[in-house]
């Protein structure tokens, strides 16, 4: 019989529907469905008392709320928050990694962008940030000013659609122009994979450690391997001030050596006398920045994003265990890779502490995500609300549950490092960031701790991309790849299929990273232009 359900761990009570099971349908040997059980969905393959837990990937992911039998479909209704307990100081002492084979890319290497500080870019781009929210306008006046005549705009053919449109209606007598109005978008700088206009709702206001936060994002995204030189607008009475940003830069580089345009609004005569000297100095640092050009680095300078929204019942099976096993062909090459999104890991306390390489580095772990958990509390919230209305619908029934999932893309190297909001990585391996469960803020944490690719699972799909990171779309199954195909650069769907294991999948994938990593291949994110930008404020978001 061709497997209907994925019993994950010997110890799990439940198991995954592969596909829709029929009422009184054989799922396993002598056992059968109670009602239908709709693909993603969960049956329960032990009986299961009420208030006692419910296990999935050897975990507590719940605790039953009435008794459960053989062959139930496990509900919302059937299932509370629960997670097991943890023990800082009695872990045991870890047992050595054995990591996987890497032969084939032993010796591979990728073209990059080497910058002074050592680190190299996947790709070189122009950043023009605000200090402040009240510098957004001049942002926006500076994007319309610079992306079209550079040829960086991802939206030409809209601009067709509507000038045809426009000269249509100016020339009624005439029918409606079957042709679009040709625009030029020609790349004036070929060398410059783009100029990117980020703005934010920070910067004044708020309290101190919110201004300090904001500028070591930006510092982080100023010190980041694929940006080449930023012009920064500053209103001049704002919180975040100039200097705050240089401390926070110096912080990451005391040798900081990009360019660097800085302009003070409050300075100038005029918002037009400003824009007119950041037009002219930008475009001077965009010729700086042409002159680039690639050359070999070891795989060893990559440091990858990880990362998953909009996640489904599959996302734990196929794409996020895929995700993890490329992290650890990557770590075992001498990479880094980030992982985020702690209200996610919510009930992997345990599992992550026992990984940690050494007990100060667990407890920096337990003391961020309780500090966390406490600031979620203050506003009446928990880790037990990650989980959306979209995943609840797809099978992800209680934050335990989808933690247990998400937390594949670590793969099971060593946690090497653990990072608070918004530190930057530099320690090789696997680094843990505390960042919040939605996926721009994470994304734009993440970018701003310096990975250079993101690796992103979907099982519903999302268009989440970043200004820097370039935004690898992974989906959890092939109904979703082909469905949203503009969105999903790779698909893991093959897994649960059963035409591919999660080892060559993992396998593929970092043969992708290596072919964005050169410049052969764009990501849907990066072509469509989604150039999300959210800095967390903390406490306030899971």
């Amino acid at each position: 019989m061709c497997a209907r359900v994925l019993q994950i761990h010997s110890d799990d009570n439940v198991a995954v529907a592969l596909s829709t099971l029929r009422a009184d349908e054989e799922f396993l040997d002598g056992c059968y469905t109670q009602s239908p059980i709709p693909q993603r969905h969960k049956v329960v393959t032990s009986v299961i008392s009420k208030h006692s837990p419910i296990i999935m990937y050897g975990v507590t992911v719940g605790r039953s709320q009435r008794d459960l039998q053989i062959g139930d479909c496990l509900n919302q209704s059937d299932i509370v928050h629960d997670i097991g307990q943890y023990d800082l100081e009695n872990r045991p002492t870890p047992e050595p990694w054995q990591p996987p084979n890497v032969s084939k890319w032993f010796n591979a290497t990728f073209d990059g962008y080497h910058r002074s500080d050592g680190q190299v870019g996947t790709a070189n781009y122009w950043i023009v940030i605000p200090l402040v929210f009240c510098e957004n306008r001049n942002i926006d006046v500076l994007r319309r000013a610079f992306e079209d005549e550079l040829g960086y705009s991802q939206h030409s053919t809209y601009r067709q659609q509507v000038a045809s449109l426009v000269h249509s209606y100016r020339n009624t007598s005439s029918p409606l122009d079957s042709q679009l109005i040709p625009v030029n978008h020609d790349r004036v700088f070929q060398n410059v994979d783009g100029i990117h206009f980020l703005t934010h709702q920070l910067g004044c206001g708020g309290t101190p450690q919110d201004a300090r936060t904001l500028c070591g994002l930006l510092a982080g995204y100023l010190h980041h391997p694929n940006v080449f030189g930023a012009t920064v607008l500053s209103l001049g009475c704002e919180n975040a001030q100039v200097s705050m940003l240089m401390e926070e830069v110096h912080k990451r580089d005391p040798d900081f050596d990009k360019p660097l345009y800085i302009f003070r609004q409050q300075s100038f005569a005029s918002a037009d006398a400003l824009i007119t000297q950041a037009i002219n100095d930008t475009f001077t640092g965009l010729e700086k920045a042409n002159q680039m050009q690639r050359s070999t680095a070891p795989l060893s300078k990559l440091t990858l994003g990880l990362e998953c929204g909009g996640s489904d019942g599959f996302s734990g099976i196929s794409a996020n265990p895929a995700i993890g096993f490329t992290t650890d062909l990557l770590v075992a090459l001498g990479g880094s890779a980030i992982l985020g999104e702690f209200p996610e890991l919510c009930g992997q306390e345990q599992s992550i502490i026992d990984r940690c390489v050494d007990l100060n580095t667990a407890a920096r772990f337990i003391q961020l995500m309780e500090s966390y958990a406490s600031l979620a509390d203050i506003v009446g919230a928990g880790f037990e609300m990650n989980p959306s209305a979209g995943n609840i619908i797809d099978g992800l029934l209680t934050g335990a549950m989808k933690s247990a999932g998400a937390v594949r893309k670590g793969g099971t190297s060593p946690v090497t490092a653990v990072l608070d909001y918004p530190e930057y990585a530099t320690t090789a391996g696997l680094n843990l960031l505390c960042t919040p469960g939605g996926d721009v803020e994470s994304t734009t944490a993440i970018a701003g701790a310096g990975a250079q690719i993101i690796l992103f699972s979907t099982g519903m799909g999302t268009p989440t991309g970043n200004p820097l990171a370039q935004v690898i779309k992974v989906s959890s199954n092939t109904l979703l790849a082909k469905r949203l195909s503009d969105l999903i650069d790779f698909n893991a769907g093959t897994i649960i299929e059963g035409h591919e294991t999660i080892e060559s999948v993992g396998s593929q994938l970092l043969d992708l990273i290596l072919a964005v990593a050169n410049g052969n291949y764009i990501p849907a994110a990066v072509r469509m232009g989604q150039h999300d930008f959210i800095p967390w404020k903390r406490g306030v978001s899971l």
